[in-house]
C-alpha cells in the first residue's frame, strides 16, 4: 500500500496528497468486481466458442495492469498536458474510426473494430473521453472571453464524431457523444430557446434513426412489443435476475447464464443478479452513483471553467454508459450493446474508460491555487 509523508514533494508524493483517493479506490473496486464477475460469467461463453474456459478471464486480467497504469499515469498530468493528450487521442481515434469503416472487420452488421498488431481496437471508445475534454477546452475559451467561436468549433467536432459513428453504425455511442456536448453547452450558458431546439432536434434524430437504421427499428419494436419479436436475450436476462432473487444462487452456481449470450460483456449485470442477488446488484449501482456524485462534488469547489466543463463531460459519459447498460439489461429501455464500465469484458472499453477516469482524476486534483484554464 502506498504511503507518503505530507511534506513529500516528489511527483508521486504530491500526486498522492492531491488526487481524490476515494474516487480512485471506487474505480479500482469496480475493476476488481469486473474480474470476479468475468471469472464466473465467461466460462460458458468460452466453451460455446471452443476455447479455454478461462480464456476471457486471462485476457481481462492481462488488461487490468495497463488500465491501472493508465489511470495513475494520466492522473499525474497537469491541465495543459491533459488538453494535449486529449487532442492527440482524438485525432488518432478519428483516423482509426475512418480506417475501421473502410477496412475493419464486420461484427454483427457493424464495422466498429480494427486489428492493430494482433489487438482488436474499437476507436470510438477512445474518441468519447477525448471529445469531452476538447469540447470543454473550446467552450471554456469562449466562456472566458477569448476570441474563439467555441460553439461552432465544438459543434463541428460533435457532428464529425457522430457522423462517423452513424456510418459504423453505432447510434448508442452517438447518443452518448451528443449528451456530453449538450450538457457542456448547458453549463456554459445556453439560452432556453436553444435548449428547446436541442431537445426537439434530439427527438427528430431518434425518429430518423428508427427509419434509417434497421437494427434500431428492430430493437425499439422488440422493446415495445416483446411478444411479437425475438426477445431471447432480454428474456434470459430477466430470468437470471428472477433465478438469483435477493441473495443469489452463489458464485459459479448460475444456471441461466449457461445460455445467456454475451453474459461476460453486455449482460454481465444479469449474471451478477443470478449468482450474487439483488443486494449485490444494489451494491454495484451504489458504487457507480458514488463515482458520479463524488466527481460532481469535487467540481462544486472549482472555479476553473475548463475543469468544470471537461470533467462534467467525462462524468456524463461514465454515468450514461453505466445507466444504459443496466437499464437495457433490466428491460427498462431497448437493448443496446454498451459495456458496463470497468465490469464488462472488453479491452478497448477498459483502456478507454481508464483513460477517461485518469483525465477526471487529473482535472479534479487539488491545486494550491486556482489555475487559469490556459495553464
Amino acid at each position: 500500500m502506498m504511503h507518503f509523508a505530507r511534506n513529500d514533494t516528489s511527483i508521486l508524493g504530491n500526486w498522492w496528497w492531491t488526487v481524490d483517493r476515494w474516487l480512485l479506490g471506487a474505480v479500482v473496486l469496480l475493476g476488481a468486481l469486473g474480474l470476479l464477475l468475468t471469472t464466473t460469467a465467461s466460462p460458458p461463453v468460452a466453451e460455446r466458442i471452443n476455447v479455454d474456459s478461462f480464456h476471457f478471464v486471462k485476457k481481462q486480467a492481462f488488461m487490468l495492469a495497463p488500465a491501472l497504469f493508465t489511470i495513475i499515469g494520466v492522473s499525474l498530468l497537469n491541465l495543459k498536458q491533459i488538453r494535449r493528450l486529449a487532442l492527440v487521442v482524438f485525432v488518432g481515434a478519428l483516423v482509426l474510426m475512418v480506417a475501421a469503416i473502410l477496412f475493419g472487420t464486420e461484427i454483427k452488421g457493424a464495422t466498429r473494430w480494427i486489428s492493430l498488431g494482433g489487438l482488436t481496437i474499437q476507436p470510438s471508445e477512445f474518441a468519447k473521453p477525448a471529445f469531452a475534454v476538447l469540447a470543454g477546452w473550446i467552450l471554456a475559451a469562449r466562456r472566458m472571453g477569448e476570441d474563439v467561436p467555441g460553439y461552432a468549433i465544438s459543434a463541428a467536432l460533435c457532428v464529425l464524431v457522430v457522423g462517423l459513428l452513424a456510418l459504423q453504425p453505432d447510434i448508442g455511442q452517438a447518443f452518448v457523444v451528443c449528451s456530453i456536448w449538450f450538457t457542456q453547452l448547458f453549463i456554459a450558458g445556453l439560452s432556453m430557446s436553444f435548449v428547446i431546439f436541442a431537445v426537439l432536434g434530439g427527438l427528430a434524430a431518434l425518429v430518423a434513426a428508427y427509419y434509417i437504421f434497421p437494427h434500431v427499428a428492430t430493437r425499439i419494436d422488440r422493446f415495445l412489443d416483446p411478444q411479437a419479436h425475438d426477445s431471447y436475450q432480454i428474456d434470459k436476462a430477466m430470468e437470471a435476475f428472477q433465478s438469483g432473487g435477493i441473495m443469489g444462487r452463489g458464485p459459479g452456481e448460475g444456471i441461466v447464464k449457461q445460455s445467456l449470450p454475451d453474459g461476460h460483456a453486455d449482460f454481465i449485470f444479469a449474471v451478477a443478479g443470478e449468482e450474487f442477488g439483488l443486494f449485490a446488484c444494489m451494491f454495484i449501482v451504489a458504487i457507480f452513483v458514488f463515482v458520479v456524485v463524488r466527481g460532481l462534488s469535487r467540481l462544486l469547489q472549482d472555479n476553473d471553467m475548463f475543469v468544470v466543463l471537461a470533467a462534467t463531460g467525462l462524468i456524463v459519459q461514465f454515468a450514461l454508459q453505466a445507466l444504459v447498460n443496466m437499464a437495457s439489461t433490466l428491460s427498462l429501455i431497448p437493448t443496446k450493446g454498451m459495456t458496463l464500465p470497468f465490469i464488462s469484458y472488453g479491452g478497448s472499453s477498459l483502456l478507454a474508460l481508464a483513460l477517461g477516469m485518469g483525465m477526471l482524476l487529473a482535472l479534479t486534483r487539488r491545486r494550491p491555487e486556482i489555475a487559469s484554464w490556459r495553464d
